[in-house]
């Protein structure tokens, strides 16, 4: 094989890793900026707190800044505007699949980047104006991001050779938990030290920086790149040439009906419940039931997404070692590294339930759940381009789709079924999320594939006459 060092295709991970890095910065800059445009006494009114643990929180007052603006919304009109993101994500992600296919991923990727990047531009302005333009704002930024996830997946069907995948996209989606990582923590200081706006300008005005490198550097395939090697060149075309299709058409009915695809789809789905679910609810079970401010200690938010980083990155390499070293079947490393990724997670969040007051077992084990799921990354996520790379944008716009759907329902589920906040209400949350997590597992477990599927190929129509 081709070296890696500075070669073009592990450039291309790195200039993704820093743009899903961007990304989520992106995302989750809301949830804490939105603790500090909010008017202190409209969101804690008739929120009960349980008595279970005994408070403690020592946190020394620092003057912090508070010349930003507030706005008086309820805790109804927090949650809209927190869940319009996804109203717009979902839209984009089968026609952002079918458009990668038709015009490449590297515009498609780069202008969802740029207009998610400009739309956080405008977010303080949009607040300026009313509940009802930050909403609007929020949705479109959720249609830019909606394109990204099934661009890049596009690009590696034409970049990536079969035995470095997981290496390559663990690489470049890895950002998006560095992303959160880092912007958790780092919009709580800015918040802190400066204003709310500057966590949307400073982030925004990154992403349009990033949008001129990706531009310059990036090609859609080997083909077209201005600086590849020619022994690169060849070494990636020769290894996908007998992967692609060259059909023009889509061919949609045998691939909704394949089996395979339909197992990354209930995978996808129960892992992005439990996910979901902890990203939005966490820092509420925290101070509610642990009586202990995640947002005073932006650390220890950040902590499980670190090690769900660093997860990633390893079981990528391990995954390719095992297929290309020890002969594993790409089936059964897929299988295995999903059901570690779903399995062991559920265990951890349900025993997350049961442990009392200790806060310090709580953030424990919810960082063991989170950073086990790293490896679903080189599990179901990335199996699409095992049964059909051509078709690989298009299968994760349908997989992400279904996938969405959790982001959306989980937390409002959360949230009725812990009216009382007690701990029990939650142990039952935790439950649901792991009987889904389970579920997802031994599904993909029975029916996924590692093969090219017939209908993925280009002699396909030829067979059936």
């Amino acid at each position: 094989s081709v070296p890696a060092c500075c070669s073009a295709r592990y450039s291309l991970a790195l200039l993704a890793c820093l743009g899903f890095f961007l990304l989520y910065a992106l995302r989750v800059n809301l949830s804490v900026a939105l603790v500090d445009m909010v008017e202190p006494n409209t969101s804690l009114a008739n929120n009960v707190t349980s008595n279970v643990c005994p408070e403690h929180s020592s946190s020394i007052n620092v003057p912090r800044n508070t010349t930003g603006v507030k706005y008086s919304w309820d805790a109804d009109t927090q949650g809209w505007i927190l869940g319009s993101f996804f109203y717009g994500y979902i839209i984009t992600q089968i026609p952002g699949g079918y458009l990668a296919s038709k015009i490449g991923g590297k515009l498609l990727l780069g202008f969802g980047i740029f207009g998610t990047s400009v739309f956080t531009l405008l977010t303080p302005l949009a607040a300026n104006l009313g509940v009802g333009y930050l909403i609007a704002v929020r949705a479109l930024e959720g249609l830019g991001e909606g394109v990204t996830f099934p661009a890049m997946h596009s690009m590696w069907s034409s970049w990536a050779p079969p035995l470095e995948r997981s290496k390559l996209l663990s690489i470049s989606y890895a950002g998006a938990q560095l992303g959160t990582v880092v912007s958790l923590p780092l919009s709580g200081l800015i918040c802190y030290y400066m204003n709310w706006v500057y966590v949307f300008y400073i982030f925004g005005a990154l992403g349009v920086l990033w949008w001129f490198f990706w531009m310059f550097f990036v090609s859609d395939t080997p083909e077209t790149h201005r600086s590849i090697s020619h022994a690169e060149r060849e070494y990636i075309l020769s290894s996908l040439k007998d992967q692609l299709s060259t059909q023009k058409s889509v061919p949609w009915r045998p691939m909704l009906g394949s089996l395979p695809l339909w197992a990354i789809v209930v995978a996808h789905f129960s892992y992005n419940w439990t996910f979901y679910t902890l990203l939005t609810l966490l820092p509420t079970y925290m101070k509610e039931i642990l009586r202990f401010d995640a947002q005073e200690n932006g650390i220890l938010s950040a902590l499980p997404y670190f090690g769900c980083w660093l997860c990633i990155i390893l079981s990528g390499q391990i995954a390719d070692y095992l297929r290309e070293k020890q002969n594993f079947s790409t089936v059964c490393v897929r299988k295995c590294f999903t059901l570690i990724g779903m399995i062991g997670p559920a265990v951890f969040l349900v025993a997350a339930g049961f442990i009392g007051c200790n806060y310090a077992l709580a953030v424990a084990f919810v960082t063991i759940s989170t950073t086990l799921g790293g490896f679903c990354t080189s599990g179901y996520s990335i199996n699409h381009l095992d049964i059909a790379p051509s078709y690989a944008g298009i299968l994760l716009g349908i997989t992400n789709s279904f996938a969405t759907i959790p982001g959306m329902v989980g937390p409002v589920i959360a949230k009725n079924l812990t009216h009382n906040n007690t701990v029990g209400e939650w142990q039952m949350v935790f439950y649901i999320a792991a009987s889904i997590n389970l579920f997802g597992a031994i599904f993909f477990a029975l029916f996924a594939s590692g093969e090219v599927q017939d209908w993925a190929v280009s002699g396909y129509h030829l067979h059936r006459n």
